[in-house]
């Protein structure tokens, strides 16, 4: 069980392979949250 805790290249592909799935989602969460901060930011001026 520790001998596969302690490889964070299989950490890092699951990452990569979740990211691979789930691009679009994540997309779509950054365009929220970029199109939040600049709400609030120009509701700030």
């Amino acid at each position: 069980m520790q001998s596969q805790m302690l490889k964070p290249a299989e950490t890092e592909n699951g990452l990569a392979l979740l990211l691979r799935l789930n691009w679009d989602r994540a997309l779509s969460a950054t365009f929220i949250l970029l199109s939040l901060c600049a709400g609030s930011w120009l509701a700030a001026l």
